[in-house]
């Protein structure tokens, strides 16, 4: 789904960055004055030995401009290294251009140097430091997010090339601490027993929160980070699928408004092409609780494109879900939606492309009572994209095979679009499906050509009565009383 660009490790021997001996004192105070409901979960123990970090704001000239890791002494590298987690801890105001514009450049240049270190591998951190850094990165990217924009305008607008895109006016140091956690989780020298203690359940509930963000350059990032946890840390895998879902069910049926869902739908994408067989009953339940859902909420073309694959990989997975997939697309199929009655038929052509025809036998006359519906309809682009159904050749087989219940049906909705559909285009398509049926089987086609002319004969027959009884009623009226 995507990709991660590692950068070139470096061919240096690593060194262990080990904590000052009892002899040595450090000027770094111990102070975490917020967010420590984050680590709350994690080991006192190692804690109590930590050097902590500050959050809170600085004051003038406390920010000061450090020495590079790799230019002071390896005794003094540990004391050094939490320095400068202190100073990336500092938060600003980036709302202001012309404010600390010294000490973000300095946090900045620190943040650098920090994802420098991760990435080439160089200094190998202990328990210590790897704690202290998720916890400036806890600080960093865990924080209330602003207003999304229909809060502030109250509009209902779901095209997103209509909204402004909301940019964070603190990305150039959001962006490296990402970065910096990107390459934590990825790096071969991550132990992930180690990491596990502070990439927790409550540090994964914290990114998914994220997502709600309305930046796309972080949710991407998010995308890339959670899904690396997902494929290293096997023991978060359960918890993170659950906490996914407890987004989509708060989204479906309550608030109907997340700018993350096509992010977290193609992850999922990537972790179903990855289920085993045969799959799992909770598997199932996610898709027919959670997935085929999905398709209720009115703003589906943000995600429509994400939904429909994970929904294939379902099908192509077991291919007795399709029976399952069909009729929950039917149940949520758009009454007075043509652009979301577009995105459906579309799908379900991806859908049927990987139907067995056992499967297909279970949901063919729901499923084709709908798509004579759509040949009718009087906007022309649903009824174009029901009658491209029949140039899909897998589509179209399962047709011939099944033709004996599936003309009759559709049948009439071809004859109508003949006799009346106001497109020129409709009409030839329409023209063209009646010919492969023609050909296909003739007496058959003849059949149903004369089942239709009798029920037209009989509803002109029906009609004229009506209109002969409506009269003698017009007259028994008039007569004076």
């Amino acid at each position: 789904m995507f990709k991660i660009i590692k950068g070139k490790r470096k061919a240096l021997k690593q060194e262990a960055i080990e904590p000052p001996g009892p002899n040595v004192s450090s000027d770094v105070t111990v102070n975490h004055a917020s967010r420590s409901a984050i680590v709350s979960d994690q080991q006192p123990s190692i804690w109590s030995q930590a050097v902590s970090v500050s959050s809170s704001s600085p004051q003038p000239g406390v920010v000061e401009v450090l020495p590079m890791l790799k230019d002071v002494p390896v005794a003094e590298r540990h004391a050094l290294f939490l320095k400068k987690l202190q100073i990336c801890s500092y938060m600003f105001d980036f709302s202001d251009t012309v404010k600390n514009v010294k000490e973000k450049e300095i946090k900045r240049q620190n943040l650098m140097e920090l994802v420098d270190l991760v990435q080439s591998g160089s200094s190998k951190m202990n328990e210590i430091m790897q704690g202290e850094m998720v916890k400036m990165i806890s600080l960093n990217l865990f924080r209330c997010l602003p207003p999304q924009s229909h809060e502030n305008s109250g509009t209902e607008n779901l095209d997103p090339e209509e909204d402004d895109i909301y940019l964070d006016p603190s990305w150039p140091h959001l962006q490296l601490v990402y970065e910096l956690l990107l390459k934590y989780v990825v790096s071969s020298d991550t132990d992930t027993k180690v990491a596990k203690r502070y990439i927790n359940h409550s540090f994964v509930l914290n990114l998914l929160d994220l997502f709600d963000t309305e930046d796309p350059r972080e949710r991407e990032y998010l995308k890339t980070i959670l899904h690396r946890v997902y494929g290293k840390f096997m023991v978060h895998r359960p918890f993170i699928r659950k906490a996914i879902n407890n987004i989509f069910y708060r989204f479906i049926f309550e608030t109907e408004r997340h700018p993350g869902i096509s992010e977290l739908l193609e992850i999922l994408g990537s972790i179903i092409n990855g289920f085993a067989l045969p799959m799992k009953e909770e598997h199932k339940l996610f898709l027919s609780r959670a997935l085929i859902p999905l398709h209720k909420p009115k703003s589906i073309n943000l995600y429509h494109q994400q939904l429909s694959y994970c929904i294939t990989q379902f099908v192509e997975k077991d291919y007795k879900l399709a029976d399952t997939v069909i009729k929950g697309l039917l149940k949520y199929w758009p009454v007075a939606n043509c652009g979301k009655e577009i995105l459906f038929l579309g799908e379900l052509e991806e859908v049927l492309d990987a139907t067995q025809p056992t499967e297909f036998q279970r949901c063919m006359v729901p499923l084709f009572r709908r798509i004579g519906c759509c040949i009718n309809s009087p906007h022309f682009q649903v009824a174009e994209r029901a009658l491209f159904l029949w140039n899909n050749e897998r589509v179209l087989s399962l047709m011939a095979l099944n033709r004996l219940i599936i003309l009759p049906i559709i049948f009439e909705s071809l004859e109508r679009n003949i006799q009346g559909h106001w497109n020129q285009t409709i009409n030839e398509l329409t023209a063209n499906v009646r010919r492969m049926f023609m050909e296909m089987d003739p007496e058959l086609f003849e059949d149903c050509q004369t089942q239709y002319m009798d029920k037209e004969a009989m509803v002109n027959k029906k009609s004229k009565q009506r209109e002969l009884t409506w009269k003698k009623l017009e007259s028994i009226a008039s007569q004076p009383v």
